[in-house]
Formats: C-alpha cells, sequence, structure tokens
C-alpha cells in the first residue's frame, strides 16, 4: 500500500481497503477499516469501482501479479474510449459498468446509468432478432449471443454479449453494442428500391388495355419521375432511349433539364456527345464530381455542379441513359451511384416489359385486321378482274360505263387499302423495337405488286407476307386477267413488281412478260417456278429478253428470298426508270 493510502486510513473510517493475498501484513491503522479479501487481480477493477475503496493492498508473494493488474487498468482505459459500446451486465440485466460512447448513445451520466436495466437504458428498443433473449441465452448455454434492437428516432444497435466469470461472485455479462443505423437504412432503401422496380414493371394486363400507349408511357415516366425524386431524392432528371438503327438518343423523360438541353440532338459516341453519349457508348456509369473540370460534361441544368450518368441495359445490351444532377459539388456518393444502377437496371426492365406488352396488345389488333384482310383480299380481287374484263368490252362504246367501272376499280382498292390502313394504326410504332425495320423493309412501303397464279393458295399469301410491309398487292388468275389489270391501272407506271408463274392456264409467263411489253417500256417482271419445271425453256427465253438474272424465284421459296427479288426490282426501276409507254387503249399484238 503506498504512502498517502496508509496516511488516509486514520482519517476515514468508513473506506474500503482490497487485499490480495494474505491480510496479516496490512498497516495496524487500518484495522478498523472494512477489507475485501480477493486471491487475483481479475475482479479488481471491478471493486476499484466503488467510491469508498481507499486502496489496494498486495503481499509480497502476490506482487508479480500487480503487472497483470495493470494490464487490466489498461484495458479498462481502452473500453471506456472505444467507438463501439461496452457494458458490464449482471444476471438481472442491471448495467455495473458503461464506456463513454454507450452513455453517449443513452445520453446518460455514469451515475445514473449504474444499476439501470440494460434495455431501458437505451429507450427500451424492440428487439428484432435472430434471438429475442441474447442474455438470457449466454446466462443459460455460456455461449455468445447476438441480436438487432431497433431504438427511438429510427436508430438500430446490434448486440453481443458474452460470459464473465468470478470467484467469488454471480455470473456477469460483458455486452459490446454496434450503432448499424447506416448500413441498415441502407439496406431499407435497397430493398424499396427493388420493391419501385418490381412496381415499375407491374404492368397489369387490365391497364395495358384499357389504356392507350401514349398514356401508359406517360404513367411509366411519372412512375420513374416519383421513385427517382422521393425515394432516391434525385431531383434534376433525363432519361433517353436510343436507336440502335441511328445511334441517336432519344429523350423520353426530362426533370429540372433546361429546354435547350432537353432538344439537344445526341448520339452514343464517347465524343462530342456529352457524358451521355459516351455512357450509352461505353455502357458504363460515368460520375462527374465537378462539371468545371469534366472534358465531358454538356450542361443540362442551370448551376448543375456534379451529375451522376448510367446505362439503362438489358441482356448486356444498351437501352439508353438515366442521368440525375445536383447543384453541389461533389454531391453524389457510392450509395448514390450504386442505388442508381439498380434502379437504372428496372428502368430498362420496365420499359423492356411495356414494349413487350404494347406488342402483344398491337400483334392482337393487327391479327384482327390480317384476319378481315384475308377474308376481303382474295374476292375484292375477283372483283378487279370481273370489273377490267368488262370494262374492256367498253371502251370506245360507253365512256359512262368504263367511267362507273373505274370507279369501281377505285372503291375495291380503297376497300383493302382501308382496312391495312386502320391496321397500321392499330400497331403503333412504339410497338416496334428500334431499329426492327430495316432499310430494306421501308423501301416496300407504298409499292403496288401485282401476283399471277392460278393457284388461289399463291395469291392469298401474297397477300399476307407482303402487306404487312406496307406494299399493295393485286392479284390474277391468268395472263389475260393480268393484262388487263396492267391496262386498266395506268399501263407503263402501274405496277412496281409483277410475280408470275411461269405457267398460267392460257399461255405461259415468258409470254405474259412479252405481251405487258407491249404496253410498258420495260416490265418489271419475276417468274416463279418449280425446280426441274420449265418444259417451254420460259426462264431461258426470258433471260434472252431482258429478265434479270436475279428476278427469278424457285418454289418453294422463304419470305426473305421473295423480299430480296422485290428489292432487286425495285433498284432496277430506280436505275433505269420507265421512259414511255404504249398509248391506252393500244390492244397487245399476238406472242406466239
Amino acid at each position: 500500500m503506498n504512502r498517502s493510502t496508509q496516511e488516509s486510513c486514520s482519517d476515514d473510517e468508513q473506506r474500503k481497503y482490497i487485499c490480495i493475498g494474505d491480510p496479516s501484513g496490512m498497516p495496524t491503522n487500518c484495522g478498523s477499516e472494512q477489507i475485501i479479501l480477493l486471491d487475483g487481480s481479475v475482479p479488481v477493477l471491478d471493486e476499484l469501482s466503488e467510491p469508498l475503496v481507499g486502496g489496494v493492498w498486495i503481499t509480497r508473494d502476490q506482487f508479480p501479479r500487480v503487472s497483470e493488474l495493470r494490464g487490466l487498468a489498461q484495458s479498462g482505459a481502452m473500453l471506456r474510449d472505444m467507438p463501439q459500446g461496452v457494458a458490464l451486465i449482471d444476471f438481472d440485466n442491471r448495467v455495473l459498468w458503461a464506456n463513454r460512447r454507450l452513455l453517449e448513445w443513452a445520453e446518460k451520466t455514469e451515475d445514473t446509468a449504474v444499476g439501470m436495466d440494460f434495455y431501458e437504458l437505451l429507450g427500451n428498443p424492440e428487439i428484432m432478432g435472430p434471438d429475442f433473449s441474447p442474455f438470457h441465452t449466454t446466462m443459460v448455454t455460456g455461449e455468445e449471443g447476438n441480436s438487432t434492437l431497433q431504438a427511438g428516432d429510427n436508430r438500430y444497435f446490434q448486440v453481443n454479449a458474452s460470459t464473465i466469470e468470478h470467484p467469488q461472485k454471480s455470473q456477469q455479462l460483458i455486452v459490446t453494442i454496434h450503432d448499424i443505423t447506416k448500413e441498415i437504412l441502407q439496406q431499407q432503401k435497397l430493398e424499396a428500391i427493388h420493391q419501385a422496380g418490381r412496381d415499375l414493371a407491374d404492368l397489369r394486363p387490365n391497364e395495358i388495355f384499357m389504356m392507350e400507349v401514349d398514356e401508359r408511357i406517360e404513367l411509366l415516366k411519372e412512375n420513374i419521375r416519383h421513385y427517382l425524386s422521393d425515394l432516391l431524392n434525385f431531383q434534376v432528371i433525363e432519361i433517353r432511349l436510343l436507336e440502335h438503327s441511328t445511334g441517336n438518343l432519344v429523350p423520353l423523360l426530362s426533370v429540372g433539364i433546361d429546354q435547350d438541353a432537353a432538344d439537344r440532338q445526341l448520339y452514343a459516341h464517347p465524343q462530342g456527345n456529352g457524358v451521355t453519349g459516351y455512357v450509352a457508348a461505353s455502357g458504363r456509369s460515368y460520375v462527374c464530381q465537378d462539371v468545371e473540370n469534366d472534358p465531358l460534361f454538356l450542361p443540362g441544368a442551370t448551376n448543375t455542379n456534379s451529375s451522376i450518368t448510367a446505362p439503362l441495359i438489358l441482356h448486356d445490351q444498351v437501352l439508353g441513359t438515366l442521368n440525375v444532377e445536383s447543384p453541389d459539388t461533389a454531391a453524389f456518393s457510392d450509395s448514390d451511384l450504386q442505388f442508381l444502377e439498380i434502379f437504372a437496371r428496372d428502368v430498362a426492365f420496365a420499359l423492356n416489359t411495356l414494349e413487350l406488352l404494347v406488342a402483344q396488345k398491337a400483334n392482337t389488333a393487327q391479327q384482327s385486321c390480317d384476319a378481315i384482310h384475308s377474308a376481303v383480299a382474295l374476292p375484292v380481287d375477283e372483283i378487279l378482274n370481273d370489273a377490267v374484263n368488262v370494262m374492256e368490252g367498253y371502251i370506245g362504246h360507253s365512256t359512262e360505263v368504263v367511267d362507273r367501272l373505274r370507279r369501281i376499280l377505285q372503291n375495291a382498292r380503297d376497300i383493302k387499302q382501308t382496312i391495312q390502313q386502320i391496321g397500321e394504326k392499330m400497331t403503333p410504332i412504339e410497338a416496334v423495337p428500334v431499329g426492327e425495320e430495316t432499310v430494306q423493309h421501308l423501301a416496300l412501303r407504298g409499292k403496288k405488286i401485282l401476283v399471277v397464279d392460278a393457284d388461289d393458295q399463291v395469291r392469298e399469301d401474297a397477300h399476307c407476307l407482303l402487306e404487312k410491309y406496307g406494299c399493295i398487292v393485286e392479284t390474277a388468275h391468268k395472263g389475260d386477267e393480268a393484262v388487263l389489270m396492267v391496262r386498266s391501272s395506268g399501263g407503263f407506271d402501274s405496277y412496281d413488281v409483277i410475280i408470275s408463274d411461269i405457267r398460267l392456264p392460257d399461255y405461259s409467263g415468258y409470254q405474259l412478260m412479252l405481251r405487258l411489253g407491249k404496253i410498258m417500256q420495260r416490265v418489271p417482271m419475276v417468274l416463279m417456278t418449280g425446280f426441274g419445271y420449265d418444259p417451254g425453256h420460259s426462264i431461258v427465253k426470258a433471260r434472252q429478253n431482258g429478265l434479270h438474272p436475279k428476278c427469278v424465284l424457285f418454289k418453294p421459296f422463304r419470305l426473305d428470298q421473295l423480299i430480296d427479288v422485290i428489292n432487286t426490282v425495285l433498284e432496277l426501276n430506280t436505275a433505269d426508270p420507265l421512259r414511255g409507254a404504249v398509248a391506252d387503249g393500244e390492244p397487245p399484238s399476238s406472242v406466239d
């Protein structure tokens, strides 16, 4: 015992003294004081917390334990200053000691905290598990117990409890407390983002079929804006969709973006198209912490000082970009980038789902129109065939009858085109994936095609296959009908392509080509034949008389082969336009 302790023994008769070893050697002037006998240094720190302890007596044979006691004292100082909370509690969950950090969280002093129930100290938080009685579990089993607590003000703590055995005292627990509020709130935000993503893509069939395409897109845009603003706290937003055929980044949604910036034409290219163009071209997110010193940044909103741009990716394909901006420099953290990238994937999925459902709706409508068109196409062609036959007999005899027949022809053609136009209106452009309609297919729109074949199925298939690309298809059973169809339709510029079987009921496809040559400067002819079937050598003769080598279809042929042949004829028409025609009404000469 040190000198100051010896002198103080006689001054305070109520003090307690701790003795490690034999107490017989203690100073006689401390005989009236309470002596606490301990057989080791482990429980000394607990006893030293008592305010009336005047000192510690260590016998010579126990002196080597002084270094152990010093280590415990140093450990106690470390526990007091740890960034995590630490507490010592008894079997009844009463706090025996708490470090500074725990006292700060509980807003208590050491005097008020000691003796309180541990849960009361933290404001009686909700125990969220996984162990709903962690202290009891540790007391009973001796194994470490842990649980998550939700305290007031939306704060979360992770507690871990372990036992401490005292030889002369009841069992106690050492409890460590970690503030996991940030981690829990981030997890909750991630879950909220995933739920928002599911809500974006939750396009119910009744909504799809009750709403127009534009209305459904506007609702999706409003949901995106709502979640980005209210959930992620992004106030300046821009979404652009990528047209893969052109590389153009088309504006879909702009919130807080200057109008000039929203209307700016951008392309998926890493240079000269801002951060948005770079992200669309690379498929990688881009964080701009200081727009003044960023070579890629193009201003979007007034006073923007930082931004994040993430790609909208689905199945490794970039569908567009999602951009948010802030007036603050370095406003976005790694968590903001993570949240935006997660939400961007959900937006891409929602856009794709909407596109598929809209396409499904459009496809259903188109099938209805196709069914109607298929039912009337051949009967209307029959009307055309009969009308041109009747009109041929009245040409030069009754102008009034010819005029009426011409009106019948025009009205019959109008019926087919009206049905086709209705089908196109019911198949909105939003239903066609970007870049799906190729330049090759666009060249077919509005082109008039005459198909000559005695087989009803061939003529019906011609309507079904070609009209979906915007072609105007008419058919004839035999050669004479085809000649009259050409004459009644204006002769030299009546049809862009004429497709004929080489064997017709009245004569061959080659002979039809020659007869048409009398009323057309150049016949845009395609001949169809089965493999090995050409007894009259029609193909050879036709090629000798100007049929292009590529303008032959061998049955059965694929749709792409048919499209290729038609485009070949259209290219020939452009390269060698018609230069004149036989006057309307001149009968074709006889061709053997």
